[in-house]
């Protein structure tokens, strides 16, 4: 072990239980399980914990709509997060959820403490209401015209066209996401932090700036000061899916609240298993680190709420907070419509190797708040230079020769070679970096090392010696041995520099080289003569082109339709963009179908349009069997003002093609697309 042993708690932030894990997601978790991985290799005590987030109203509203209980939901979500985690070799000491007893009782602890010491105060707000399902509605379930530029169809905190925030109040003919109903303005008493107070400000202005938050943090962090912090509403009314505020029927925390508090009962859990002692970690009087790693999008929440709500709740405060930026795929935004909108399982599916995404995001990780960018072809590139054309080559090209000439068995040193005591001496240097989250500098130091391996084994030409000469065929084993055990030592110490970052790879090369797991501090020494080595078999295959193509096409792969009887009419009325822009088209779920009793055309389907469901009569009984259209994906209009039938109101309608009868085709999206979608 190197040094004092540093006893850390490592956080990741929590994947919201209401969907798939995506690369962008990933970034994240391949950077704190490196940095972890790093830290126990240099014989350190690291608990890595995370949790699914579970409280809310859109995994309220999804449940509802899938027809189940929320607590089905999030197993089922969870297990695929988990799955995702497992195959991406990220691993946490505890999984757990926020919907726990654990993550219950302290959000009822800290709330207490806060509310004792006057932290927390009660006032009537005014919010938009959906007179229909009685609920308030939150900003993003609200929708109507920009009150700036009148763009339609836009959500309740900010306009996707010019870029405008406001409130939901200030929407002009603003509609309920859930219902399609107007919402009307109604009040309610709502429980706010009181993150303005004096004791507040002045405790998190010192702590910001305490090394805590890297420098660009802190510096954002100041713009906010500057500006005034507000108090923070902590509740919500129900129907709400999360913890009950102690004391106030029908009032919830909102789900900001207790989110954080799950990394304490995800740890609280893992120390009830396992015997570990909580207050170590969690108490006021802690030394241990506690370090969090997050998105940018969340330094808010961990470097404001969460920091006031530990202190003044009597818990200790982080004593890292590490953001990282968001992640571009060729160098925009992931988009569905351009293939780059990448889940975790579909990576796989596409026969791309995991560790080539780790080693990927590694190359591109600083300690900073920069975006990185997913080049697909520079990934390919680097994949097949650095890992199969430097690292592995060094391996690939010397193996054998101890095994034919010497039985495996290397040689001994001492080595008078510059080139090794280079790469053994790096491992201070390597060890700050990957410390420092600067997994950028520390894989491009090793590519250097990785080079001037290559140029060693280069030079001294084992497979030339090992030819002999006429008169004597082994003249030269000694110098084959020599130089290509020199080669093994040199791929044995980048193995070690690049186990955190290739941890199942670094797994197959101990087995290779007849090893126990490797340590840091294994980097201070270099195999004995006579180790044994086993033969060298392929460890890495070089990236298909077809593989990556296939991952970007395959949003975008429409299946094989029948021949359409039905042609464009070239005298068809032409539309402005304007009128084709009122139309709200949506992607949507059959959840249910069924025949109308007295109808003979109409079938009555369910609709999940992503976070809301909707009844719609279509007129399409005599081309499908009800059974065979439940879970399929299809198209409807959402802005269809409703229509009221014998057999109920239709809210909206299906987009079908065909000339009628049993010759009906209902249009189904591409693979990847989800209920509630627009169709653009």
């Amino acid at each position: 072990m190197t040094g004092k042993n540093r006893k850390i708690l490592v956080t990741s932030a929590l994947p919201y239980a209401n969907g798939p894990l995506h690369i962008g997601h990933l970034v994240e978790y391949i950077q704190s399980d490196i940095w972890v991985r790093f830290q126990r290799m240099r014989g350190h005590t690291v608990y890595h914990v995370c949790a699914d987030d579970t409280h809310g109203t859109p995994i309220m509203l999804r449940a509802e709509s899938e027809g189940i209980a929320p607590r089905e939901l999030i197993e089922r979500v969870q297990a695929e997060h988990q799955r995702d985690f497992q195959n991406f070799h990220i691993e946490f000491d505890n999984y757990y959820t926020t919907d726990s007893e654990e993550n219950r009782e302290y959000a009822h602890i800290i709330y207490g403490r806060l509310d004792e010491k006057g932290f927390i105060e009660r006032h009537s707000i005014s919010q938009l209401y959906d007179p229909e399902r009685k609920m308030f509605l939150p900003d993003r379930f609200v929708k109507g015209e920009c009150p700036r530029c009148g763009a339609a169809d836009q959500y309740g905190d900010a306009c996707e066209v010019c870029g405008s925030t406001y409130t939901p109040a200030d929407l002009k003919n603003p509609y309920s996401v859930i219902s399609g109903a107007t919402p009307v303005m109604k009040e309610s008493e709502h429980y706010f932090f009181r993150l303005s107070d004096d004791q507040c400000v002045d405790f998190l202005k010192d702590w910001t700036r305490s090394g805590t938050l890297q420098k660009e943090a802190a510096n954002k962090l100041d713009e906010w000061f500057q500006a005034g912090l507000s108090d923070w509403d902590i509740s919500r009314d129900a129907p709400y899916f999360g913890f009950e505020i102690p004391g106030a029927p029908g009032k919830y925390f909102y789900v900001w609240l207790d989110a954080p508090i799950g990394y304490m009962a995800s740890f609280r859990n893992l120390c009830d298993r396992t015997g570990l002692d909580f207050d170590e970690f969690w108490g006021p009087d802690s030394g241990a680190e506690l370090c969090h790693f997050i998105g940018k999008d969340i330094l808010y929440f961990h470097a404001l709420f969460w920091p006031a709500m530990l202190h003044f709740g009597g818990f200790r405060t982080p004593s890292r907070v590490f953001a990282h930026g968001f992640l571009t795929v060729n160098g925009e935004k992931m988009s569905k419509s351009r293939g780059t909108f990448i889940t975790a399982e579909s990576y796989l599916q596409h026969h791309l190797n995991p560790e080539w995404l780790r080693y990927y995001f590694a190359a591109k990780l600083n300690g900073t708040m920069e975006d990185i960018d997913l080049d697909l072809q520079d990934f390919k590139a680097r994949i097949d230079s650095d890992l199969v054309g430097k690292y592995l080559n060094i391996a690939s090209r010397t193996a054998g020769f101890i095994v034919r000439i010497a039985d495996g068995e290397l040689a001994g040193g001492p080595f008078d070679c510059e080139v090794l005591n280079e790469v053994q001496d790096a491992a201070p240097e390597l060890a700050g970096l990957f410390d420092a989250r600067e997994y950028n500098k520390a894989i491009r130091r090793i590519m250097e090392l990785a080079d001037h391996a290559n140029s060693y084994i280069h030079a001294n030409k084992p497979w030339e010696l090992a030819k002999g000469t006429a008169d004597d065929p082994h003249r030269h084993d000694f110098d084959v041995k020599h130089s290509c055990s020199v080669a093994i030592n040199l791929f044995r110490l980048l193995t070690i520099y690049l186990k955190p970052v290739l941890p199942r790879l670094a797994r197959e090369v101990e087995t290779f080289l007849n090893l126990p797991p490797l340590s840091w501090e294994d980097s201070a020494v270099l195999l004995p003569e006579g180790h044994r080595i086993n033969p060298y078999r392929h460890l890495m295959t070089r990236v298909d082109q077809k593989n990556i193509d296939g991952l970007v096409n395959a949003p975008r792969e429409t299946p094989q339709q029948k021949p359409q009887h039905d042609t464009m009419n070239d005298d068809t009325e032409t539309i402005s963009i304007d009128d084709f822009s009122k139309i709200d088209l949506r992607i949507a779920r059959i959840v249910k179908a069924e025949p109308v009793e007295g109808a003979d055309k109409l079938l009555q389907l369910t609709l999940d349009t992503g976070g809301e469901t909707r009844n719609v009569f279509a007129g399409i009984k005599s081309a499908y069997v009800p059974e065979d259209l439940e879970g399929r994906l299809t198209v409807m209009v959402a802005n269809l003002a409703p229509r009221k039938m014998r057999f109920g109101v239709s809210e909206g309608m299906v987009l079908a093609a065909g000339p009628g009868g049993s010759d009906l085709f209902l249009l189904s999206p591409d693979a990847g697309a989800e209920p509630g979608m627009r169709v653009k």
